[in-house]
């Protein structure tokens, strides 16, 4: 399973690069920006979850979001909002852009993982 976390805050990406260690056959990517991750998507790589953060600079985690749904050589990816935005409002607006869940932080690592598994972990 390759995972891409995208994450403008560091140690929120090492807290989640740290949920996924010991878990055999799970690589995990990391990116700043939701600029980094489009230019990653760029290349022909093969991605199964797709983690955001909502409050990234520049391109938000929503329209990241939006970016990659609109695209449909992504359609496989499987979305994972991992963000402090708490509203309904804004759940709801993740889940009708596209994505395939929302997690709220903080977050432990059974949560994350449950996430996960509730939706199918390749």
């Amino acid at each position: 399973m390759r995972i891409l976390i995208v994450d403008d805050d560091q140690i929120t990406r090492l807290a989640v690069v740290r949920c996924f260690s010991g878990e055999p056959g799970t690589e995990v990517i990391t990116c700043e920006s939701a600029e980094q991750v489009i230019q990653h998507l760029g290349v022909p790589v093969i991605l199964d979850w797709l983690l955001v953060d909502w409050n990234l600079p520049g391109m938000t985690g929503y329209e990241l979001v939006c970016a990659v749904r609109a695209n449909r050589r992504f359609d496989g990816i499987r979305i994972l909002m991992l963000t402090s935005e708490s509203s309904v409002g804004h759940v709801r607006k993740a889940l009708a852009a596209g994505a395939d869940e929302y997690l709220m932080k903080p977050f432990t690592k059974a949560m994350l993982l449950d996430k996960l598994a509730l939706l199918g972990r390749v």
